[in-house]
């Protein structure tokens, strides 16, 4: 696999008269491409012409990587894209891994948008969480219907994230916490999300829900820590809590059609507990199928 990577850097302006000859401040920005890590850099002018190619922030492309390579690129457009290797949400600064391998998945998922969660407190808007939407790449396969959309028109309609869910692939949200944060209070603004969405709960329900509450009850959740929720598909969501990065096991497994369906429309239904994961994610979808 052979990575691009386009760099450019500000040089500082002057408009003092460029004094014996030596070089001149007025330079454009330079710009480095670098194909493969045993040749030599070549410096590139970055002119207005040339700004597309080479925008002036860290860009990276991953070539021939195919499907999940294309995904992980382009659903960084709405974040500041640090390396081939994560991609960092602008408000939070949290940088989310663009390809996980989770237990229970059949293969590694690829990061398609990110955003944060914020609770208001006595009017002020305090941020709790950032969040990473991940997909199994193969989903592309079944949102022919959109090509061409704009990241809009995908934000809008609810179809398109109806259709992800119902997709039988796997998909995953990945939590950091940004603060410490009581597991109780975690679960309960949690509920108070799902809750609403479960109009007449069954027996099944409520021992998913049960089960679900008692994975935090108790549990204090010290900033950085990672919540992993992964739909395997319609009916069951496996729930992992890990201090520092990527779960080795799974803390519980929900089975509940009406749990999980409930969750996803929490994060990405028509009024979403976070907008901003929402338009990146549509961001990602609308740059992924064009």
């Amino acid at each position: 696999m052979v990575s691009t990577v386009a760099i450019s850097t500000p040089l500082s302006h002057s408009s003092t008269p460029n004094p014996k000859g030596k070089p001149s401040n007025l330079n454009p920005r330079i710009c480095v491409l670098a194909t493969t890590p045993n040749k030599p850099l070549s410096p590139l002018k970055y002119t207005k012409n040339s700004a597309s190619t080479f925008p002036p922030n860290l860009c990276v492309q991953r070539r021939n990587a195919g499907l999940e390579g294309r995904l992980s690129a382009k659903a960084a457009s709405s974040s500041s894209v640090v390396s081939s290797e994560y991609t960092e949400e602008p408000e939070t600064k949290v940088k989310f891994q663009t390809s996980l391998s989770l237990p229970g998945c059949s293969s590694s998922l690829s990061l398609l948008g990110t955003g944060y969660r914020e609770k208001v407190f006595a009017i002020i808007g305090v941020k709790v969480y950032a969040a990473g939407l991940y997909t199994n790449p193969s989903v592309f396969s079944k949102l022919d219907a959109w090509k061409g959309r704009s990241s809009t028109e995908l934000q809008q309609d609810s179809s398109i994230f109806d259709a992800i869910f119902q997709a039988p692939l796997e998909k995953s949200l990945h939590i950091i916490l940004v603060r410490d944060v009581d597991g109780k209070t975690f679960w309960d603004a949690l509920d108070e999300a799902i809750s609403p969405r479960i109009t007449s709960p069954t027996p099944v329900d409520e021992s998913a829900l049960a089960t679900f509450r008692s994975i935090f009850q108790g549990r204090a959740l010290k900033k950085g820590t990672s919540i992993f929720l992964t739909w395997l598909d319609t009916t069951k969501m496996l729930v992992c809590v890990s201090p520092d990065g990527a779960p080795s096991s799974v803390d519980a497994t929900i089975e509940s059609s009406n749990v999980t369906s409930a969750l996803f429309d929490v994060f990405l239904g028509g009024n979403p507990v976070s907008p901003s994961l929402k338009a990146s994610a549509s961001n990602g979808l609308a740059a992924s199928l064009k």
